[in-house]
């Protein structure tokens, strides 16, 4: 596989009331060809900023990236490219089948090729039989749809995602996670910035987390998330074993009269077990706990501040 996206050093300065700030601060990530890979941060943790640099959008104030093989900035890149935003603005007035067929056009798609792909499209997102039907009767899992099927109209290599499942119901994240796992099965590299953790767990290969403008963790999905934890419920323990059972990683507190341990799954349970009942005490339940992204997630940024949206988006660039 070759590489998708490669950054080195990508910063980008604000001028704040403070002074200056690098809302991206010399970031440095790989994505590969045919790779779902997440991008994660808090708000104004620099995720915006960052694909409107890679997109040409906005301009580096430092460092340097390249987009299927050129830097960016290259205009012949973006042919092969597409960008879904958090909020698209659609014409709603139009119909589905009418959207299309405009920004078919914009890719200067012929007729009656301009019509196929669109009808193709309708039907890859299924849509095809609320095609008649005008954006403003669209529900937002509709809209978010449609979106996608708009993004796919040229094709693209590589996709830009950001929040493609935000307020969405149940079935519609379902719906929109599957043609997302089905652009890679087509052999696209779909970049996704998200902060719906459990859709970024199931779908994604590799993630980053931005905080500050930095990396504070990445890697692939199943390395990251190793190493999970175990709960120990036991009732009829006397006060004060709790504080013999505490040690680097171990949560031992009393909730409604029960003991719960809470232990990395790499320690021996049997000690705990063997405290308990030496205290006197019953077992009620061991429960093995799977790390998830959220875990991970809190543990890389979780009590950290970070810049806000409007400073990251509104200020004077450097």
């Amino acid at each position: 596989m070759g590489v998708a996206i490669k950054t080195e050093d990508l910063t980008k300065t604000y001028r704040t009331r403070s002074g200056k700030v690098n809302v991206v601060d010399h970031l440095n990530l790989e994505v590969e060809e045919g790779e779902i890979f997440g991008f994660l941060g808090p708000n104004g943790a620099g995720k915006t900023t960052t694909i409107k640099m890679l997109l040409g959008i906005s301009y580096p104030s430092e460092g340097t990236a390249w987009v299927l093989g050129k830097e960016i900035g290259d205009t012949d890149v973006h042919r092969r490219l597409s960008y879904l935003p958090e909020k698209p603005y659609y014409y709603e007035h139009m119909t589905g089948l009418e959207i299309l067929r405009f920004y078919a056009r914009l890719f200067n798609i012929k007729e009656p090729e301009r019509t196929k792909k669109a009808e193709a499209l309708l039907e890859k997102v299924n849509l095809a039989g609320d095609a008649d039907k005008i954006i403003a009767q669209y529900s937002r899992g509709m809209q978010q749809r449609i979106g996608l099927a708009q993004s796919l109209l040229n094709d693209p290599v590589l996709l830009f995602l950001d929040e493609p499942t935000a307020g969405l119901d149940p079935i519609a994240h379902i719906e929109i996670r599957d043609l997302i796992l089905k652009m890679r099965d087509e052999g696209k590299t779909v970049f996704i910035s998200s902060h719906e953790l459990s859709d970024v767990e199931r779908i994604c290969d590799r993630v980053t987390i931005l905080n500050y403008g930095k990396v504070v963790s990445e890697g692939r999905l199943d390395t990251l998330l190793k190493g999970g934890r175990i709960e120990i419920t036991a009732v009829n323990v006397p006060k004060g074993i709790e504080d013999n059972l505490r040690s680097d990683g171990v949560i031992a507190s009393f909730h409604d009269g029960r003991l719960i341990i809470d232990a990395p799954d790499t320690i021996a349970t049997d000690g705990f077990v063997d405290a308990v009942r030496s205290a006197g005490g019953t077992i009620v339940s061991i429960i093995p706990r799977r790390k998830r992204l959220e875990d991970l997630f809190i543990e890389s940024v979780g009590g950290r501040r970070v810049l806000t949206e409007q400073t990251e988006q509104s200020e004077e660039s450097v």
